[in-house]
């Protein structure tokens, strides 16, 4: 009976064992959990850095805890301060906090060391969205790569920018950089290569990992880049004047004083929470979300970006990086939006113009409109007959044109690393668009191939058409080839050859019902959006240098 009731508790200590993984990062000892559905150890909810609170909430990220005991790194919802919504990517139970600054990392159940790794960065306008909002269970079926995800600050904690010392801008990115620099110090105990780092974003975690790439702060942090949707020359992607664009928010959350830069500031510095949350921006018509990225004044003091995205490409400084660039075939289907704006867009199709356009005078904007317009509809009203236009517009000012031009640009800048695609896949459980037979591929629908998406009943893997599961293949194939290669499609390959697009944007691969690589993408559009950019376009911005500090505040 004894030498019994020793195996028994030996087997119960080694399953014990294989439930639980510990490492030891710099901070101190790590426990994961094996995956309820997959091959794998979960580490959630690991501080990489620690956010600044209160007075100091719009201040770098801070060094994140140490401890000595093991820290049992399970899910507890943890996300940014935000505006919340209920929709079918948030989760029931959320825990808002001010110090939020988690990271989430995923090991496969393997022996092997120097694994490859994934850094996600996820979506939300800069406004919304949280680590875990995508899963990539499927994705890392491969076995060969660590995947991490992880919150930084949105909305007015993230991205006010004063240029003042206490609100300098872009709090979020710096919290992205600091995650990236928690990886390089800690992923090999977890068995990954700090050198062998891809950057994966969505939406404006692709407009993030673009920024990335230009960002003296992160250079030498990762290694090839995947922006899915969302470009950094987007409007959304950076703030054409964050002064003026605080000093009207702080109007109309009914604060006056605007003029006093340090009045301003005290008052971002101690409104609550609720009230900095209160707006989500999405009804904007000018192709932001209002607080983003910015460019910050050079006070060689942690900058993330002290030049605008364009200054930089230009000049050519920045390191030249492995690309696969692409967006889906109906980024701009904001149907939600439709019936409300296909009225106001006829009223005033100046109203809708990206806020990167600049005009002399009111007569010019509205000339420009009226080209635009006849451009994408003729000279017809919009309307339910020609809501596939409305979509074109859309793609265009928020996705596309932003990153053709990107592409353009990387090709004279000395980058041949650029991989270029649209995603277009439908099958017959795709919805249809609204007072149409016709069906597209929605903003980040590749993304959502790559991922696990069972929260969205037409997109289920288990319930998916055998068409859609074979296109998730393709996709996740080509993606990891990618992570492991910087190529989309090594040498060797089934897959169809897919060269890098030079200046001209082309070749790209279509990523439809089959794999096809054609010519330049969106050509006439592309040609269309060059030419009112050369004429037109309204570059970021930095803070003026604020004047000194009042004696009483110093």
């Amino acid at each position: 009976m004894k030498w019994w009731t020793c195996v028994v508790f030996a087997c119960a200590a080694v399953l014990a064992d294989d439930e639980w993984r510990e490492v030891r990062t710099a901070q101190g000892p790590v426990r994961g959990r094996k995956h309820p559905t997959a091959d794998m150890y979960a580490f959630y909810n690991i501080p990489y850095a620690t956010a600044p609170t209160g007075e100091d909430k719009f201040k770098a990220p801070l060094p994140p805890p140490v401890w000595l005991q093991p820290f049992d790194a399970v899910d507890e919802h943890v996300i940014c301060p935000q505006p919340i919504s209920t929709n079918e990517y948030m989760p029931k139970q959320l825990a808002i906090k001010e110090n939020c600054l988690i990271a989430n990392v995923f090991v496969p159940n393997t022996k092997e060391k120097n694994l490859s790794v994934v850094v996600y960065v996820h979506g939300g306008a800069f406004i919304v969205g949280y680590g875990e909002i995508f899963k990539s269970t499927q994705f890392m079926k491969t076995n060969d790569f660590i995947w991490v995800s992880f919150n930084y600050r949105l909305g007015i904690h993230g991205f006010l920018c004063l240029g003042t010392e206490d609100a300098p801008g872009n709090a979020g990115m710096k919290d992205q950089v600091a995650l990236l620099r928690w990886v390089q110090k800690n992923i090999a105990s977890f068995g990954g290569n700090p050198d062998d780092v891809t950057i994966v974003g969505s939406s404006a975690g692709s407009a993030s990992v673009d920024l990335l790439m230009l960002s003296k702060s992160a250079e030498g942090l990762f290694h090839r880049v995947i922006p899915e949707s969302g470009g950094n020359l987007a409007a959304f992607a950076v703030q054409r004047d964050p002064v003026e664009i605080a000093k009207t928010h702080a109007k109309k959350i009914n604060f006056n004083n605007v003029d006093d830069i340090y009045a301003l500031e005290k008052f971002y510095k101690t409104a609550p929470m609720e009230l900095l949350t209160s707006d989500n921006f999405f009804d904007r018509t000018d192709a932001t979300f209002v607080f983003g990225p910015c460019v910050e004044r050079d006070t060689g003091d942690g900058a993330f970006l002290t030049e605008s995205p364009l200054t930089i490409f230009k000049s050519g400084n920045y390191r030249k990086l492995p690309v696969l660039y692409g967006f889906a075939d109906m980024e701009g289907s904001r149907v939600d939006m439709f019936e409300l704006w296909k009225d106001k867009m006829n009223e005033k199709f100046s109203d809708f113009l990206p806020a990167d356009l600049k005009f002399d005078s009111e007569e010019e904007r509205e000339e420009v409109a009226n080209k635009v317009k006849k451009f994408y509809f003729g000279d017809k009203p919009v309307g339910n007959d020609n809501i596939l236009k409305y979509i074109d517009y859309f793609s265009d000012v928020f996705f596309t044109y932003p990153m053709l031009r990107a592409v353009k640009l990387h090709a004279e800048a000395g980058n041949n690393q650029v991989y270029l695609y649209e995603y277009s896949f439908v099958d017959e459980d795709s919805p249809f668009v609204p007072h149409t037979n016709v069906r597209g591929a929605p903003h980040c629908a590749q993304s959502m191939a790559v991922y696990d998406m069972a929260n969205l009943t037409h997109l289920d893997e288990s319930v998916a058409s055998p068409a859609l599961k074979n296109m998730k293949k393709i996709v996740r194939e080509i993606w990891h080839n990618f992570v492991k290669t910087g190529t989309p499609v090594p040498s060797g390959s089934w897959l169809p050859a897919w060269p890098a697009a030079g200046a001209d944007r082309a070749p790209h691969m279509s990523l439809g019902e089959r794999l096809e690589l054609r010519g330049a993408l969106l050509a006439e559009r592309t040609r269309f959006w060059d030419d009112i950019y050369q004429r037109y376009y309204r570059d970021a911005v930095p803070p003026p240098k604020p004047p000194p500090r009042p004696r009483n505040e110093l």
